[in-house]
């Protein structure tokens, strides 16, 4: 496979509309975008290769902006780096959007990412599905981010009660507390599953943690017949997933607008 091959795959495969949603997340399409409301923040994005003419396509952007300050919720367009317009960016911020941190994403063969790549001594890997053990990981998220990662216990719990097999959600413990967490998400009737979380306490970076994490979450992905691994990687992570043997396609940028009192997170 080349590059384009690759690209074609991740398009093809993972932007369309979702075979399977919790209950509450509803999806659907408002002319060439694909709109998911119901979520702690809603999502907008662009059909692949959509070309829109210029007016409509602001006329689309305004749609989304104000159908959200209705529901007085905030709302991610994710822009991918290939996306057409060229211009959509700019576009998205004369709406009122504000583009946070730009990622890369990465895709990989599952089967090449599934190595035995055990955590340092000391520290232990668990699959999680409990309130109490997903609050733990929130709490970690609010610690690496600093900011309110609360809602994430309510969108994994979703995700496993929608299909208890879909979504493997794993800690690393060290020393009776999480030091990093992370999860993988299937698409349902596709080759695909996203690398998710991947958060690590400053002071347990730089002992393999996050790389073993990757490879347990690939041996599960494996078990499924799982062909190929995703993820929207910082610029502190692209690296580490390119030296494992991901290999960058496109990127993506969150652009998000927010009415007065909605959270942004």
């Amino acid at each position: 496979m080349n590059d384009d091959d690759w690209l074609a795959a991740f398009d093809e495969q993972t932007r369309g509309t979702p075979a399977l949603l919790p209950d509450g997340v509803e999806a659907e399409w408002d002319g060439p975008v694909l709109r998911i409301t119901g979520r702690h923040r809603g999502t907008v994005v662009l059909a692949p290769g959509a070309r829109v003419a210029d007016g409509d396509l602001d006329l689309l952007i305004a749609r989304q902006r104000d159908l959200f300050a209705a529901r007085g919720e905030a709302v991610e367009w994710k822009a991918y780096g290939h996306d057409l317009p060229e211009d959509l960016p700019e576009r998205l911020r004369a709406a009122g959007f504000a583009p946070e941190e730009r990622e890369t994403v990465m895709v990989g063969l599952a089967a090449e990412l599934a190595v035995d790549a055990p955590p340092p001594d000391g520290v232990v890997l668990r699959r999680v599905t409990g309130t109490d053990d997903l609050r733990r990981i929130a709490d970690l998220k609010s610690a690496v981010w600093g900011d309110d990662g609360g809602w994430l216990v309510e969108h994994l719990a979703a995700m496993i009660a929608a299909d208890p097999g879909g979504t493997a959600v794993l800690t690393a413990e060290g020393g009776g507390e999480v030091v990093s967490a992370a999860w993988l998400e299937f698409v349902p009737g596709t080759e695909f599953a996203g690398l998710w979380g991947g958060s690590t306490l400053p002071a347990w970076r730089g002992r393999g943690i996050y790389r073993a994490l990757v490879a347990a979450r690939a041996r599960i992905a494996v078990e499924r017949g799982t062909r190929f691994l995703q993820v929207d990687a910082s610029d502190d992570s692209a690296p580490i997933l390119r030296r494992l043997g991901l290999r960058p396609v496109t990127t993506t940028t969150p652009f998000v607008w927010s009415p007065d009192g909605a959270p942004r997170t």
